[in-house]
C-alpha cells in the first residue's frame, strides 16, 4: 500500500463506523437504542478507569462513588430540590463536582498504592452508600430522584415535551439521547487518546513502570497520581450524568460494590491501558445481561427476569460469562481484547511469501563460489 492512500484508509475506518452509529436510531427499536446508551455510559467511565488503573497503575474499587457524584450531582443542580440551574450548566458542574471529590481523595491516592489504595477507594462505596440513603434532602433516599431531561438550545432530549421526526422516524427519548451520548463518547475518546499520546500519557506510563525510574527522569511522582485520580474522577462523573438521563431516575442501590467490580471486569477483558479496549470490554459487560434477559426464553439453562422457579436468572448468567472471560484473557491474552485485536492486525499486515515457482521453469542455479588456491607460507630460515 502507498503511504499516500494510508490516511485515505485511516480516515475512512474512522468516519465509516460513525455513520453507522449515526444511523442506528433510524433502524433499531427503542430497546436496543437502550442498551446502547447505558454502553456508552459505561464506557465514559471505564476508559476513565482505564486511565487510572491500566495506564497509571493505581488499583481504585470505588469507581461507583465518583458515578453516584457525578448523577446525584447533575440531579441536584439540575432539580428541585435543587438549585433549578439549566441542565447543561447542571451537567458540567457535576462533572466538576466528581472532580472535586476525587481532589480530596487525591492525597491519600498519591501516598497509597496496589492492595492498598484499593482498600482505601473501597471504603468510598460504603460511605458513599450510607450518604445517598440518609441525605433525603439531595439524594431522596432510598426511592432515589427522578431526573430532570437535558435540552440543548430549546430542544428537549425527552419523548414528552414534543413530537418530533426526522424522514418519518418518529424520535423519542431514546433517539434523541442517542446523539448525545454518542457525542460525549466521542469527546472521551478524543481527549483520552490526546491525553495518553502526550507527555502526562508518557508519564503516567513511566509511573506505572517503575516510580523510582520515573522520579530520577524528572517525573513528580505524588502529583502525577493525584492528577489520574482527579482525572479518572471527572470521567466517571460525566458517565454518572449520562446513567441518570438514560435511567431517567437514580437510586442508591445501584452504586454499590457490584457496579465497581463490573468496571474493573470492563477495562481488563478490554485491555489495560486502553481506551478502545476500555469501551469494546464496557460494551461487553454491559449490554450481555440485557441481551440475555430479552431472549432468557430462547436460551437454554437461563429462566427469565422474575422467574420464581430457583432457576439461573440472566445477570447471574452473565457474570458467570464474563467472569469466565476474565479467566480466559487472564492465562492467554493478558492485554485483552484490544492486544488481540493489535495482533490480528499486524499479522495481516505483514509481507506475503513469494509464490512457488511455475513448473517447467528451471529453477536458478547459484554457482559455486570460486575458491582461491591456497598461498603457501614462507618458513623461517634459521
Amino acid at each position: 500500500m502507498s503511504d499516500a492512500a494510508k490516511p485515505l484508509l485511516r480516515l475512512t475506518g474512522l468516519l465509516l463506523p460513525l455513520l453507522v452509529l449515526c444511523a442506528l436510531p433510524f433502524y433499531l427499536e427503542s430497546y436496543w437504542l437502550r442498551i446502547g446508551l447505558f454502553s456508552m455510559a459505561a464506557a465514559i467511565g471505564a476508559v476513565g478507569l482505564s486511565l487510572l488503573s491500566g495506564t497509571a497503575g493505581q488499583l481504585s474499587m470505588g469507581h461507583a462513588f465518583f458515578l453516584a457524584v457525578g448523577a446525584y450531582g447533575y440531579v441536584w443542580f439540575s432539580g428541585d430540590p435543587g438549585l433549578g440551574l439549566p441542565p447543561v450548566v447542571a451537567m458540567v458542574l457535576a462533572v466538576l463536582l466528581a472532580g472535586a471529590a476525587g481532589g480530596v481523595f487525591s492525597p491519600v491516592a498519591g501516598r497509597v498504592k496496589g492492595m492498598y489504595l484499593g482498600i482505601a477507594t473501597l471504603a468510598l462505596v460504603f460511605v458513599g452508600h450510607h450518604l445517598m440513603l440518609t441525605m433525603d434532602g439531595v439524594t431522596g433516599g432510598f426511592n432515589g430522584r427522578s431526573v430532570e431531561p437535558m435540552e440543548i438550545g430549546g430542544l428537549v432530549l425527552d419523548s414528552g415535551h414534543d413530537d418530533l421526526a426526522v424522514l418519518g422516524v418518529p424520535f423519542g427519548a431514546e433517539e434523541r439521547l442517542w446523539y448525545f451520548g454518542l457525542a460525549l463518547l466521542a469527546f472521551t475518546w478524543f481527549t483520552a487518546r490526546g491525553l495518553l499520546r502526550g507527555r502526562p500519557g508518557r508519564a503516567l506510563v513511566a509511573l506505572r513502570d517503575s516510580e523510582t525510574a520515573a522520579s530520577v527522569m524528572g517525573v513528580p511522582v505524588a502529583r502525577y497520581r493525584s492528577s489520574a485520580f482527579v482525572v479518572s474522577s471527572m470521567y466517571a462523573g460525566l458517565a454518572g450524568v449520562l446513567i441518570a438521563l438514560s435511567f431517567r431516575r437514580v437510586v442508591p442501590d445501584y452504586f454499590g460494590l457490584v457496579l465497581s467490580i463490573d468496571y474493573l471486569a470492563m477495562i481488563v477483558i478490554g485491555g489495560l491501558g486502553s481506551v478502545g479496549g476500555a469501551v469494546a470490554g464496557a460494551f461487553f459487560v454491559t449490554a450481555l445481561p440485557l441481551v440475555m434477559a430479552k431472549y432468557a426464553d430462547q436460551l437454554p439453562l437461563v429462566a427469565a427476569p422474575g422467574s420464581a422457579d430457583g432457576s439461573l436468572g440472566p445477570t447471574e448468567a452473565s457474570r458467570y460469562l464474563y467472569g469466565a472471560a476474565i479467566v480466559v484473557i487472564l492465562l492467554w491474552a493478558p492485554d485483552g481484547l484490544h492486544g488481540l485485536v493489535r495482533r490480528l492486525r499486524l499479522r495481516l499486515r505483514r509481507e506475503p511469501s513469494p509464490p512457488p515457482p511455475e513448473p517447467g521453469l528451471a529453477e536458478p542455479v547459484n554457482p559455486a563460489p570460486t575458491t582461491l588456491p591456497a598461498v603457501p607460507v614462507k618458513e623461517h630460515t634459521p
